[in-house]
């Protein structure tokens, strides 16, 4: 165990440091790991398989459900806005992976069961290839073939998947490299268009400032107008005769009542249709007026919160204070009396001194003890995880039950945990540091792994007439992305983050995601992988099961 620990903290440590090599300003970062272990496996210094097989999984599982936690927050919405489609193209991403298997077996006369092990390899499937072999197994034994030979027949299946496995993973890289030369992205620009998409977002906060010009409203109170049609609506201030003040519910809004108001975009319409016209003003005017409340934000560190409504909390009735709103991983929401708080976040509010010392003790507003990691939910989810990707799914045809396996599995339920979770009031929240180094020592466990496995057989595979095997893998590698990027990037008009995402996410591919969020500079890839990467799973490990039952029919 020493041994093995020894060797697989050596080939990270060159792997990150081969990582810092660019040319021409492009590298292929922590990638380095999967050649360096290579490279130390043909040389003869070998793990134990258990524990190899082992430090994988994990490394997998860590990495998976780190970036579950990551986009859950934000993944429904995410597959509202492009999810139908981008699975829909995932789709044809591997049919056209197993028409070009297919098509290669027939021209070339290579085994099916062959075949399918450098398919497994070339998308870089390591459950598909797991779903094979078992099937594969045991139509052997049924068809009267003795256990030990049947086991033998299916392990075979991994000397292909090895020798395509590689190109696999760079393979993925190279053509996201590619793809940003011939479409010339501009990165920044890519960036501020994604961004901007975001903040257009139903539930983002905008300030409005508005005069109270409709009649209709004249002599009613706050609670009266916001009741019939002010779902989203925040008054943070108001100003009449000249006396700046934060409105209650029975405030009476009279003509010229200036407002500053806190909604989304897609309601600032309807703001002037209730109030009147928007005006001319900033926030340093209510700031130079306003002698009394001050503006301040407090972060949500009580665990006991999560989960509960803003209105449920009555905090204008009990404070005096207005929550205005809600900022949540670097975005800012209107704080809607239903929206559910989680730990971690931080809220906007608006009052007396004194008040805002009250809230505080009521929320805890101690940011230092976030840095404090929650490890509860991460084991259990990783628990949680791990069985639902053991649970077998029956198709009638197929010998043996499709799994998610170890790296879908976690996957889901972190995404699940980290969207559904504090409405359950369970505490998911993890600062941005501490998800990058969990998922970092993931990916690059992984990494190391798959290299050092694959790399004692390698050149032997290679020069034992696997040669061909490589060119096949390159073929199943390559041609989907192509077609399938320019019709992710020309037709559907993906942006190049989402693109990026994408590829990594049909292919399997952590290691092109990890390229990708560490060449460019951005956590956007991360999201779109996750939307495509469950479902693309299961087809994946589908497919690899049907072929092998195709090949013995």
């Amino acid at each position: 165990m020493a041994a093995t620990i020894l060797i697989f903290a050596i080939t990270i440590a060159l792997g990150l440091l081969l990582s810092r090599v660019r040319i021409k300003g492009v590298g292929i970062g922590a990638t380095w790991i999967l050649f360096v272990g290579i490279l130390i496996s043909h040389l003869g210094y070998t793990v134990d398989p258990t524990a190899l097989a082992f430090i994988k999984d994990f490394g997998l599982i860590l990495f998976v459900f780190s970036i579950g936690l990551q986009v859950g927050p934000g993944f429904f919405r995410s597959f509202r806005k492009g999810g139908v489609s981008m699975n829909l193209l995932a789709v044809l991403v591997v049919v056209l992976g197993v028409a070009v298997t297919l098509a290669i077996h027939y021209i070339t006369g290579e085994s099916l069961q062959t075949m399918t092990g450098v398919m497994s390899g070339a998308i870089t499937n390591t459950p598909g290839l797991g779903a094979a072999q078992q099937t594969m197994q045991a139509i052997l034994v049924a068809e009267g073939q003795a256990t030990t030979v049947a086991s033998q027949a299916a392990a075979d299946l991994a000397s292909p998947y090895a020798v395509t496995y590689p190109f696999g993973v760079v393979g993925v890289i190279i053509m996201i490299i590619v793809f940003k030369s011939i479409f010339k992205i501009d990165l920044e620009k890519e960036r501020k268009k994604i961004e901007a998409a975001d903040s257009s977002a139903e539930d983002y906060a905008e300030r409005i400032y508005c005069e109270v010009k409709n009649p209709a409203i004249f002599g009613k109170n706050v609670r009266e107008v916001l009741s019939e049609e002010g779902e989203g609506i925040v008054i943070a201030r108001i100003l009449k005769d000249d006396d700046i003040g934060i409105p209650t519910p029975e405030t009476i809004l009279e003509k010229g009542d200036k407002l500053l108001i806190v909604a989304s975009k897609k309601l600032k319409e309807r703001v002037r249709i209730i109030f009147g016209k928007e005006i001319s003003m900033n926030l340093s005017d209510w700031q130079k007026r306003d002698e009394h409340n001050v503006s301040k934000r407090l972060s949500i560190t009580k665990s006991s919160l999560t989960g509960k409504s803003i209105g449920s909390l009555h905090i204008r009735e009990a404070y005096g204070v207005t929550i205005t709103r809600v900022l949540r991983s670097g975005v800012e929401f209107v704080a809607r009396p239903n929206m559910l708080l989680q730990m971690g976040d931080s809220i906007q509010v608006v009052g007396s001194e004194g008040d805002i010392d009250r809230l505080a003790k009521l929320v805890g507003n101690k940011p230092e003890s976030l840095e404090n990691p929650n490890l509860v939910p991460i084991f259990a989810g990783i628990a949680l995880g791990v069985l639902f990707g053991s649970l077998p799914i029956k198709f009638p045809g197929i010998p043996q039950p499709i799994k998610l396996g170890l790296a879908g599995g976690p996957l889901i339920v972190a995404i699940l945990l980290g969207h559904f979770g504090p409405k359950l009031r369970i505490t998911t929240y993890t600062t941005l540091s501490a998800n990058k180094m969990i998922r970092e020592i993931g990916i690059n466990l992984f990494m190391a792994a798959v290299g050092l496995g694959a790399g004692e057989n390698f050149v032997a595979a290679i020069v034992g007439g696997g040669y061909w095997w490589i060119l096949y893998g390159v073929l199943i590698t390559l041609i989907p992305i192509i077609i399938t990027g320019f019709i992710g990037r020309v037709f559907l008009k993906f942006n190049f983050y989402q693109l990026c995402g994408f590829l990594a996410g049909t292919h399997s591919n952590p290691t092109s995601l990890s390229f990708a969020q560490e060449a460019y500079g951005t956590e956007y890839t991360a999201v779109n992988y996750a939307t495509v990467y469950p479902f693309t799973m299961f087809l994946r490990v589908l497919a690899a099961q049907v072929l092998i039952l195709f090949a013995f029919t």
